[in-house]
C-alpha cells in the first residue's frame, strides 16, 4: 500500500486538469461521479449542506468519523451552502457561470423550482454540461417517483436475475446501481466535453438508475424478444457457459471456474485427467455442456471435492484455467498483486491519519489519475472558494455566515459535527 496515495500534492496534472465540475449531488451516485472526475484532474467543488451529506453517514465510522466519506468526498473540495434560502441559490448560480460540468441527483424538477434549470444556468454559460442523475429519467410517467439504487435495481430487472433459485432475490452488499448511474454520467459528461470542442455548446446528461441497471441485462433482452424467455435466478451459475460456478473443495471452502470455452474447458479436463469427456456428446461442446449443467458440474465437483483449495488454485493456475477462491477483505489486503499493483493507497486524514482506500481506476500511461487528499469536512473550502472564484470579502463572508446561508467549519465546530454524526448513526440503529 502506498502511505502517500497516488500523489499527495494538490499539483499535479491529469486528463481533466483545467475543467471545472459543481458538485450538487448527494448520497452516491453525484458524489462518486464527480469523484471520478476529481480523481482525473478536474477542480471538483462539492456544494454540501451544514448538516452533511447523507452519505457521510453511511457505513462504518471510527470516533464519528466518516470512513466511506474519506474515499467517496476524496480530491474535492468542500463548501457549504444552504440551497433552500435564495441568496445561498445565487452564490451557487454564479458558481455553475465558472463551471464546465455541474453534476446533481435531485427529483426532476427540484433545480427548475429553485430557478436554477439548465436554461438558466446555461444562459451565462453556453458551453455548460449538466448531469442530471436521478431514478426514473428527467420524465416519463415515473419521473416523479422516489429512486433508490436499489429500487431502481428492482425495476430494471438485475435483481430478478441476483441470486440463488430457490430463495427471494439477492442483493449485492454496495450500492451497486448508484456506481453504474454515476458511471455513466461521468463518461456522458466526458463524451459531452468532446462534443463541445467543436461546436461550443454544452448539454444535457439524463442518466437515469433503473436504466445504468437495465442497460446490463443486455443477453436477457433479445433472449425474451425472440424466445420467450424470461432470465431467472441461477445462483453461482453463469447461464449458457459451462462450467463457470463455484465448486466445493475438500478443507471446506469453494473456488470458481470458469471453463466454458471450449479451448479452456480442454485444459480443465486435461488437469483434472479426464480429457475422455471430449469424445462424450453431452460435453464435447459448449453447447452440448450448457444443455448438460448438473451433469458437467457433478464431474468436476467431484474431482475439486477430492482436493485442498490451495491444491486446485494451484494446479488450476498452472493449466491456464481461470479459477479463484472468494477473497474477503482481509484476503484482498494480504494479496501480493494487490499490494505490486498499488491497489491500495492510503492517504493522510487530520483524524484518522493513514485511511486506506481503493486507488484510482482505469491506470492511464500517461495522464494518470491520482488521489491527491482524502475526504475533507464539510465546510473545509468555503472561504477560499467563495472568495477566490467570486471574489467575496471576509466581512461578506463573516455576514453570509451570521445568516447561515454559507458554513465554514472551524476546529471546533468540526469536533461538535462529528459527535452530531455519531449520535445520529445511534439513533438510526435504534428505530431498525
Amino acid at each position: 500500500m502506498n502511505k502517500q496515495g497516488s500523489d499527495s500534492g494538490e499539483g499535479r496534472n491529469g486528463p481533466l486538469s483545467g475543467y471545472r465540475v459543481i458538485e450538487l449531488g448527494s448520497t452516491v451516485a453525484g458524489p462518486f461521479c464527480a469523484r471520478l472526475m476529481a480523481d482525473f484532474g478536474a477542480e471538483v467543488i462539492k456544494v454540501e449542506q451544514k448538516q452533511g451529506d447523507a452519505v457521510r453517514y453511511m457505513g462504518n465510522q471510527k470516533d464519528g468519523r466518516s470512513l466511506y466519506g474519506a474515499s467517496i468526498l476524496r480530491n474535492k473540495k468542500i463548501i457549504s451552502v444552504d440551497l433552500h434560502q435564495e441568496k445561498g441559490r445565487e452564490i451557487v448560480r454564479k458558481l455553475c457561470e465558472k463551471a464546465d460540468i455541474v453534476i446533481e441527483n435531485f427529483k426532476p424538477g427540484t433545480l427548475e423550482r429553485w430557478g436554477m434549470g439548465y436554461e438558466t444556468l446555461s444562459a451565462g454559460n453556453p458551453g455548460l454540461i449538466l448531469v442530471r442523475i436521478s431514478g426514473y429519467g428527467q420524465d416519463g410517467p415515473y419521473s416523479q417517483r422516489p429512486g433508490y439504487g436499489v429500487v431502481c435495481e428492482a425495476f430494471s430487472g438485475v435483481r430478478e436475475v441476483t441470486g440463488d433459485p430457490d430463495r427471494p432475490p439477492a442483493r449485492v452488499a454496495v450500492s451497486m446501481t448508484d456506481y453504474i448511474t454515476g458511471l455513466y454520467g461521468a463518461f456522458g459528461a466526458v463524451m459531452a466535453v468532446l462534443e463541445r470542442q467543436r461546436t461550443g455548446r454544452g448539454q444535457v446528461i439524463d442518466s437515469a438508475l433503473y436504466e445504468a441497471a437495465f442497460s446490463f441485462m443486455e443477453p436477457h433482452i433479445p433472449a425474451f424478444q425472440q424466445l420467450g424467455l424470461i432470465a431467472r435466478r441461477c445462483g453461482s451459475r453463469l447461464p449458457g457457459h459451462t462450467p463457470n460456478t463455484l465448486f466445493p473443495t475438500s478443507d471446506g471452502r469453494y473456488i470458481h471456474i470458469t471453463a466454458g470455452s471450449q479451448s479452456i474447458f480442454k485444459r480443465l479436463v486435461a488437469v483434472m485427467g479426464m480429457t475422455e469427456l471430449l469424445d462424450d456428446p453431452r460435453y464435447a461442446s459448449p453447447t452440448a455442456r450448457a444443455q448438460n449443467e448438473d451433469a458437467t458440474e457433478a464431474i468436476v465437483s467431484e474431482w475439486t471435492s477430492a482436493r485442498t483449495l490451495e491444491e486446485l488454485e494451484r494446479l488450476l493456475g498452472e493449466a491456464g484455467v481461470p479459477a479463484s477462491r472468494i477473497f474477503n477483505m482481509e484476503d484482498i489486503f494480504a494479496d501480493p498483486h494487490y499490494q505490486a499493483r498499488n491497489m491500495i493507497v492510503t492517504p493522510e486524514d487530520p483524524e484518522l491519519g493513514p485511511v486506506a482506500m481503493a486507488n484510482v481506476v482505469p491506470r492511464m500511461s500517461s495522464t494518470p489519475g491520482a488521489v491527491r487528499w482524502a475526504g475533507r469536512d464539510i465546510g473545509q473550502d468555503t472561504d477560499s472558494v467563495l472568495a477566490e472564484l467570486l471574489g467575496l470579502t471576509p466581512e461578506t463572508l463573516d455576514a453570509l455566515a451570521a445568516q447561515e446561508i454559507i458554513y465554514r467549519a472551524d476546529e471546533t465546530e468540526q469536533v461538535e459535527s462529528q459527535q452530531g454524526y455519531a449520535a445520529i448513526r445511534q439513533a438510526v440503529k435504534e428505530t431498525q
